[in-house]
């Protein structure tokens, strides 16, 4: 009997997922929890395995297209087998009075009557498209109800409106000649290459979310300095070359921010309409720059770790990352944020707090500048640090404190060495 297999739910609030890559054809074999198809969510690229074992039947969408939580992704059953409809799923009761709509999640595709568009039978056609596909025609001015879907059953893509959007931008009106008269403002001159446009990436659109959302809600104030980093070069260097592994900085700095959050709580924490949600575990998130795009991945309890153990698990979730092979709980929930942008060859910046915590701090790259030690004049590796706070829960005077306390951790890193 063929069985439908529905997108579950795999990560936090997971509404849809787009379909990367099909692992198994139709008409392909499957076995019980073999990867039959690759899907991205939000930040993640994971694979998912059939539940059963059989034959493909159908594909629940195309490669590239998005689908719901609840949509069948795949149906399986046995080869040649004719697809049938699940038993235990009742039909929905006709209606005369609205258009029907498929599926019980709006992130569906709903079933639209085309205004005008009749069947020969004298029904109303209907038009079959995902909510975000229908936002992005609004936003292009492309009419759904002209353009004619690729997808399963007719059901009309993004690829669809983005080709009718430049379709419509290209075609002239009707009986206009071409002008030979010089470009207006704005216009493509004669020759000259046009404008592409560029739909964003599942996680650019993410990102541009999140961020906008941080921006748009938390009142941000950063804070610079400068640290000393002769010592906590020294170490990194001795500890390299002791324990024959490459050590990221960002493990130096977890394990010198750790005592501040400790000390500071509000820096380590969650503001929930009138309450402070003050976190006791220090959940470190640390930004990792991917050829998709910034993402941040968890360091679990780092006040627990010893510097060896996160210096591995940085190395880890950075190739993971980078790969997009990182579970969805591996990139999410942290309660801090460290950004070593000195990685990249930076220096101070205005990080941009994450939603749903209340502070970041930034990590330039250290360079020989001059400094005066005891009241000597001497080169010593200065590295510049950025933190940013939501100001509604941190007034700069604790701001200062906080940083000042991680500033001397990081000169004399026997301090939180010996934790």
């Amino acid at each position: 009997m063929a069985r439908e297999f529905l997108l579950p739910d795999i990560g936090e609030g997971l509404t849809e997922a787009e379909i990367v890559r099909w692992l198994v054809p139709e008409g392909g074999r499957v076995e019980a929890d073999q990867p039959v198809v690759e899907v991205e969510t939000d930040k993640a690229v994971v694979e998912i395995p059939s539940p059963y074992a059989g034959t493909v039947l159908r594909h629940g969408g195309a490669e590239g297209e998005t689908i719901g939580v609840g949509s069948v992704l795949v149906v399986i059953g046995e080869e040649g087998e004719a697809e049938v409809s699940t038993p235990d799923v009742p039909e929905p009761a006709p209606s005369h009075t609205a258009p029907p709509i498929v599926g019980s999640l709006n992130e569906e595709a709903e079933i639209l009557s085309a205004a005008g568009a009749t069947e020969p039978d004298g029904t109303p056609t209907a038009v079959k498209a995902l909510p975000i596909v229908r936002k992005l025609a609004r936003d292009m001015g492309v009419e759904l109800e002209q353009i004619e879907g690729s997808g399963p059953e007719g059901r009309i893509t993004r690829e669809d409106v983005l080709a009718a959007g430049q379709a419509t931008t290209a075609a002239q009106m009707p009986g206009e000649e071409p002008s030979e008269q010089a470009p207006t403002p704005g216009s493509t001159p004669v020759g000259a290459r046009e404008d592409e446009r560029r739909p964003l990436s599942r996680l650019r659109r993410t990102i541009a979310a999140n961020m906008a959302k941080s921006w748009a809600e938390i009142p941000h104030v950063t804070t610079f300095d400068e640290v000393d980093a002769t010592r906590l070069v020294e170490i990194k260097s001795a500890l390299s070359a002791r324990h024959d592994v490459k050590l990221p900085m960002e493990a130096l700095v977890i394990k010198a921010v750790v005592p501040a959050l400790e000390a500071f709580p509000e820096f380590n924490a969650t503001l929930d309409g009138d309450d402070l949600i003050v976190h006791t575990a220090y959940h470190v998130g640390i930004a990792v720059d991917t050829p998709d795009g910034l993402l941040v991945a968890v360091i679990r309890d780092a006040g627990s770790r010893p510097v060896l153990d996160i210096a591995s698990e940085v190395r880890r979730l950075g190739d993971g990352a980078r790969e997009r092979s990182l579970a969805p709980d591996e990139l999410s929930g942290q309660t801090f944020t460290v950004s070593n942008i000195g990685a990249v060859g930076g220096g101070q910046g205005t990080p941009i707090v994450p939603y749903g915590t209340t502070a970041i701090l930034s990590v330039g790259r250290a360079q020989e500048k001059d400094v005066v030690d005891n009241g000597d004049l001497a080169i010593a590796p200065v590295m510049p640090l950025s933190l940013s706070y939501d100001h509604r829960v941190i007034d700069g005077a604790q701001g200062r404190r906080f940083m000042a306390l991680v500033i001397e951790n990081l000169e004399e890193p026997a301090l939180f060495l010996a934790g």
